[in-house]
């Protein structure tokens, strides 16, 4: 029997570590359909360089990392979510070992790196290209696996949910999605009993992002339209360390080069600058410290960009430790073994998202949904270093359990209407897109970056104001577009930070604010209610 992937027993939305971990964790009971965006490996996964954080070390212990979790979160971290993820690390690594993925040994065992932010070395890596190398042994069992059918060039407009019934019913429930098909340029539906969205955070929002092209929020953006709450939008994470090049947009200088002790100069006093905004723990401070303490470095001499420089450690040390990352510099003129690297903040991680229970469950029957893309309650108002992949294992994983568990309660789809082609006046104004994509990024960056204030957030709301009625007339009237609907999910995500970071009247973890400086007794999540 052949598998139609357009109507499955289970559809996941998002071919990266959340989303393949979920289908290989059904697979063996289900056909499972994977949508991708682009190509199957174009996600964030691919990017991460860091690796995976577990309590491996002896004398480190579950507390250790739970403590460290928490406070880089700032307090808003769900406590018995952190937990469930810290005690599920050791294992998720273990299949990983399994599945093939070649970390790094230190003898016959893994070696550990340390990153900011973490008491112990935890890190479990592999050189400084981890997530590539979990992409591509995932992918490869995904490939091997029968019951998983996996179609790239996929872009999602909305969730089909009980509205689109042909009986229309206010239930709620998801039964699938729609997607433009990049190949032909026709919409499809995807129908399932159970839908995974692992799509990734929104990224794009912001001028300059680590993300990849495709992180514009849209799982995001789907779920809110679809009657999900959203939480903590407001808490986006700034890498401190991106590349400052003119050709080069989004490479990211590893926090590892700070954990084996990479120092940050300022060009124009030639002076490490840590000391004077964290003389404790200097360039080990948190993320959120340490892009606040390079924003204002940066806005006080004028600069474009600081040094970080690790080349004191030895050619040797560097080139071993750091092969992606020396290659890839080298190839831009830049010698990190004797020279410094220059680099800036930019946007790298959406702590916010979706509600989900500690089962991937969202607000709504028959979507779950698994990594970036959601609020679980593990990372607060700061994800620590190498948090990230191992939520996508740990909450792929749960998804599925839950789905497995409670298949005979999920209904089946029933009919659903096709998509309206009605409106087929293709669009002559592209350059209306790219405007409208160019501003979003551009005043994101400014008024609701590193820094903020009430006023500018209130700027940046207006503008997204001015922005939705153009894009929902043009939405109306021009047959989609992946551009478009990118468009659309971009300017909803950006809506979604603005109007959260509006309601948090304090600084706590990433969301810092000129007026409210001060953090407040009480740590509360920020939810929105569609």
């Amino acid at each position: 029997m052949t598998h139609d992937p357009n109507s499955t027993d289970i559809l996941v939305i998002g071919s990266g570590a959340a989303g393949l971990t979920a289908a290989l964790n059904l697979a063996g009971r289900f056909r499972v359909t994977v949508l991708a965006k682009g190509a199957m490996n174009e996600g964030s996964t691919a990017w991460a360089q860091g690796g995976i954080a577990a309590v491996l070390e002896p004398g480190d212990t579950f507390d250790n990392h739970v403590e460290d979790t928490m406070i880089a979160g700032a307090g808003l971290n769900d406590r018995a979510t952190v937990e469930f993820v810290v005690e599920g690390a050791p294992a998720a690594i273990a299949r990983l070992v399994e599945l093939g993925v070649p970390f790094n040994m230190d003898g016959n065992t893994l070696h550990l790196t340390r990153e900011g932010g973490h008491s112990h070395r935890r890190i479990v890596h592999v050189d400084d290209a981890t997530g590539w190398a979990v992409q591509e042994a995932l992918l490869k069992a995904a490939h091997a696996n029968p019951n998983i059918t996996l179609v790239p060039d996929m872009i999602c407009i909305d969730l089909a949910t009980s509205r689109h019934e042909l009986r229309y019913s206010g239930a709620g429930h998801v039964h699938g999605v729609y997607a433009v098909n990049r190949a032909t340029g026709r919409v499809e539906l995807f129908t399932a009993r159970a839908t995974v969205l692992a799509t990734g955070g929104a990224g794009r929002t912001y001028q300059f992002s680590t993300a990849p092209r495709g992180a514009t929020g849209d799982g995001i953006a789907m779920a809110w339209r679809a009657g999900a709450r959203v939480s903590n939008m407001e808490f986006m994470q700034f890498h401190p360390t991106c590349l400052f090049h003119l050709e080069v947009k989004n490479f990211l200088i590893t926090e590892a080069v700070r954990g084996e002790g990479g120092h940050l100069i300022n060009p124009v006093t030639h002076k490490r600058f840590m000391a004077y905004y964290d003389p404790e723990r200097l360039e080990l401070a948190p993320r959120d410290v340490v892009a606040r303490a390079i924003d204002a470095e940066i806005k006080r001499f004028g600069l474009d960009y600081v040094h970080l420089d690790i080349s004191h450690r030895g050619a040797d040390f560097v080139a071993a430790h750091f092969p992606t990352i020396h290659a890839k510099l080298t190839g831009l003129g830049i010698d990190m073994t004797h020279e410094p690297i220059p680099v800036v903040p930019a946007q790298h991680y959406t702590c916010g998202g979706v509600v989900v229970d500690r089962d991937g469950r969202t607000d709504l029957p028959g979507l779950y949904a698994a990594g970036e893309v959601t609020q679980s309650g593990l990372h607060g108002a700061n994800r620590l270093a190498s948090n990230s992949l191992l939520e996508c294992f740990v909450f792929g994983e749960a998804a599925a359990a839950h789905i497995a568990a409670n298949w005979d309660a999920l209904p089946p789809p029933p009919a659903i209407r096709p998509w309206d082609e009605s409106r087929v006046t293709d669009s002559d104004e592209e350059v209306v897109i790219k405007q409208n994509w160019t501003e979003i990024r551009r005043f994101m960056w400014n008024y609701v970056g590193i820094v903020r204030t009430t006023k500018r957030l209130e700027r940046a709301a207006h503008r997204i104001r001015l922005l939705t009625e153009e894009v929902n007339d043009y939405y109306g009237h021009f047959r989609v577009t992946p551009d478009l609907i990118e468009l659309r999910n971009l300017l909803q995500s950006a809506e979604l930070i603005v109007r959260c970071a509006l309601q948090r009247r304090e600084s706590r973890g990433l969301h810092y604010t000129l007026d409210y400086p001060d953090r407040l007794e009480t740590a509360v999540d920020t939810v929105l209610l569609p």
